[in-house]
């Protein structure tokens, strides 16, 4: 290993050293958004203040100017509201000009993060600049610089992650790819492995209940991914990735436009994203005899296409996944009388199609008719030592919206209808567990806006069950902008949800503990408050959020007994507050400084597996959890630094000491998890059309000792994997390089 490191680091001092760079020039694209359209702007003319260096942009929106002394960079077109850029380290910009006929538009620049000013729901968007921090290759590794989201290992055996939000689990969150709920049912398991880094456009993380017309299922917030667009990204883009655990990835992005040969005429444009990934090496750093982190092979790709003509906008595409994982016990146990190994094992199989239509009305833009169409079938195999589990999942997914105003745009609304296919098919050992859900549903979002001082949604979405009936739901939020500089938000609204037990809880089954589902299991209603107030001064800006979330019916995973999981539903108090600070400071050109803390406080209630009740403080929640960020660029980003510190305070875990029977909750031992810090960084060279990376994960080395319960005797009755509170491996080193050929070279 040492070998490996030290070869990878003479082939970067080597790269380093040949190649020159000419990161000379400010690259970027002009781009009308009209209904959430993104439109290219032909022609428009971008020129540096007070000189006479000027370019215009291609039949793409792109662009290519030379650098100037200069600091300013103006961007103007004959019907839209000229745009003067603040440029000091940022060599690649996405540009939303503003409409001379429309009262508000909303400009996205190269900032790494930056909060949705215009939308009542508190929003935080991540860019591509963002996500070039750290490695991020997949979904769950997109997180590591946000204070809001927070990513970590459910279990010490199976490398399934899970996310936290609002200090609850990521099953609360909706979480969409381009408006389309996706990592939803058993896709919650391994589903934020699912979606590659290079993939990845930008991220939108929303808290509180989100709009109406994606749906009922979010709960404490709703994060949307949006994807490179065949006609927007890279001819020609191109990651590798390996890491000091012999962790190897390959991307590769192709896009390509079909040049339509006269004016006026529709246009197509098609895109291959493609992943590769695996990792064989046999890691166990505790020496507990079994895999720390499982082998695993991914194969994944989306081939999209789109055509837009005056009148209609469609995207399509199909998306296909092969994952497999093989972890558990290294080799047999030498003391052992018998030949028996503890393995575990999963094969994942995804297909999925998806459609997007769009009718635009040239003559009246704020009008629009939309369908989404998705279908998924999602097959997964696994094995826990000798207990097997099989779940497949077929998902079709149908949403009409159609949008308009009343009057003049200060009214404006969206109504629709939609339709929810799922199938559920899964057996754990010998306990099946089925169920079909047909809901038909219709929506209607009403906006109001008062220029912009005030802009107010109110949505109510009414839903048909086969299996629970009527859904009502009804959602609030407002955004008031006391001064330019000061914007308070407010929301309120109404969540539900069906649960999936051996999905959500996948990391639990691997153990020696008996599964009991002691009722039927009922859907989860949630209602989530919130308040939030952003204070921007210059680049800088100041967040503060309180939100409180209540259940009824929330889904219990009862672990505090060792040989048992419960499932059932809680009918006590369960609820969870969570506050935030964060200060983003951009104290000098180039150098930004991130520094937040987060509060949690959340209850459930136990105690139906003895009849009894009891409000005891969740587990494996950290009460505290500060981040702190700082991240520096030299001039023409020629070289980017970027360290993330993160504490994590206490939490409880389950007790499950032999010296007590768990027969009573009302004396159940508390035990926590020590507090920890964990420390990322990273240094990148970039060139003309090459970037070199190179990093680190958990500098600190910090690792939770012992996490898995009697190692030695996986098939004994006292067998645990599933209490994992912090880091299975230590230290991790990584280097990559990413290739990029856009349109203009």
């Amino acid at each position: 290993m040492n070998y490996f490191l030290k070869y990878n680091f003479i082939i970067i001092i080597l790269f380093l050293s040949i190649v020159n760079s000419s990161a000379q020039n400010v690259s970027g694209i002009v781009l009308d958004k009209n209904n959430g359209k993104e439109e290219p702007i032909i022609g428009a003319t971008v020129n540096w203040l007070g000189t006479k260096i000027a370019t215009s942009t291609d039949v793409e929106g792109k662009f290519t100017i030379a650098r100037s002394k200069a600091k300013k960079l103006i961007i103007s077109f004959v019907g839209y509201k000229p745009d003067t850029l603040d440029i000091s380290n940022e060599t690649d910009l996405r540009v939303y000009l503003q409409s001379e006929n429309q009262l508000q538009e909303v400009v996205v620049r190269s900032s790494s993060t930056s909060m949705d000013r215009l939308s009542p729901i508190h929003t935080e968007i991540l860019t591509s600049k963002a996500l070039a921090k750290a490695a991020c290759c997949n979904l769950s590794e997109s997180f590591e610089t946000n204070a809001s989201v927070s990513v970590s290992y459910a279990d010490a055996v199976t490398g399934a992650k899970q996310i936290q939000l609002l200090g609850l689990a990521g099953t609360y969150v909706q979480t969409n790819v381009e408006n389309i709920p996706s990592l939803r049912g058993l896709a919650t398991t391994f589903g934020l492995n699912y979606i590659p880094g290079t993939w990845i456009q930008s991220i939108d993380i929303g808290k509180g209940a989100g709009s109406v017309v994606n749906g009922y299922e979010s709960m404490t917030g709703q994060i949307n991914v949006e994807l490179q667009k065949p006609d927007l990204a890279e001819k020609v883009y191109l990651n590798t990735y390996v890491n000091s655990l012999g962790r190897g990835e390959i991307n590769l992005n192709l896009a390509h436009i079909f040049k339509p040969k006269a004016e006026n005429k529709p246009k197509w444009s098609v895109a291959l994203l493609t992943h590769g990934s695996t990792m064989q090496t046999k890691i166990d750093k505790n020496n507990d005899n079994f895999y720390d982190l499982p082998k695993y092979t991914q194969a994944n790709f989306i081939n999209r296409w789109k055509y837009e003509s005056d009148k209609i906008v469609a995207q399509f595409g199909v998306k296909y996944l092969h994952d497999t994982r093989l972890g558990g016990q290294i080799t047999k146990n030498p003391l052992s009388l018998d030949n028996l190994i503890y393995r575990f094992s999963n094969t994942t199989n995804r297909a999925e199609f998806f459609s997007k239509t769009a009718k635009l009305y040239q003559s009246k833009p704020y009008r629009g008719l939309g369908l989404i169409l998705n279908g998924i079938v999602h097959d997964s195999k696994s094995q826990f030592g000798f207990r097997p589990y099989n779940g497949k999942q077929q998902t079709l997914y149908g949403n009409l919206i159609y949008q308009d105003i009343f009057g003049n745009t200060n009214h404006s609304y969206k109504t629709g209808l939609s339709f929810l296919y799922d199938n559920y098919d899964e057996k754990f050992a010998d306990l099946p567990y089925k169920r079909e859900e047909i809901v038909k549903g219709g929506f209607f979002e009403y906006t109001y806006k008062n220029l912009d001082k005030l802009t107010a949604v109110a949505g109510t979405r009414l839903d048909f069950h086969n299996l629970y009936g009527t859904i009502f739901t009804p959602r609030l939020h407002f955004l008031y902008n006391a001064t330019e500089n000061t914007a308070l938000r407010l929301s309120a609204g109404k969540g539900f949800r069906t649960a999936n037990p051996f999905a959500e809880y996948f990391g639990n089954l691997v153990s020696s503990r008996t599964i009991r589902i002691l009722e039927n299991i009922q859907p989860e209603v949630s209602w989530n408050y919130g308040v939030s107030l952003t204070k921007t001064f210059g680049k800088s800006n100041l967040i503060i959020d309180l939100f409180h979330t209540n259940f009824q019916n929330q889904l219990i995973g009862d672990t505090e007994h060792p040989n048992f999981l419960y499932f059932y539903n809680s009918q006590g108090k369960n609820f969870a507050n969570s506050a935030q600070i964060e200060l983003n400071l951009v104290p000098a050109p180039r150098l930004e400084f991130k520094v937040a803390y987060r509060y949690s406080d959340v209850w459930q209630t136990l105690g139906k597996a003895f009849e009894q009740k009891i409000t005891v403080q969740k587990m494996f929640i950290p009460r505290d959890r500060i981040l702190f960020n700082i991240g520096y660029a030299l001039p023409y980003d020629k070289w980017k630094f970027d360290a993330t510190l993160q504490y994590n305070g206490k939490r409880r875990i389950p007790n499950l000491s032999t010296e007590y029977l768990h027969t009573s909750y009302e004396t159940m031992p508390i035990q926590f998890a020590p507090a920890f810090i964990n420390l990322n960084a990273q240094v990148s060279r970039s060139f003309r059309r090459w970037d070199v990376y190179v990093g680190g994960e958990n500098l600190t080395n910090f690792t939770q000792k012992s996490p898995i319960i009697t190692p030695e005797n996986p098939f004994g009755s006292r067998f645990d994997a599933g209490s994992a509170w912090g880091p299975v491996v230590g230290r991790i080193i990584y280097f990559g390089t990413r290739y990029k050929l856009g349109g203009r070279i």
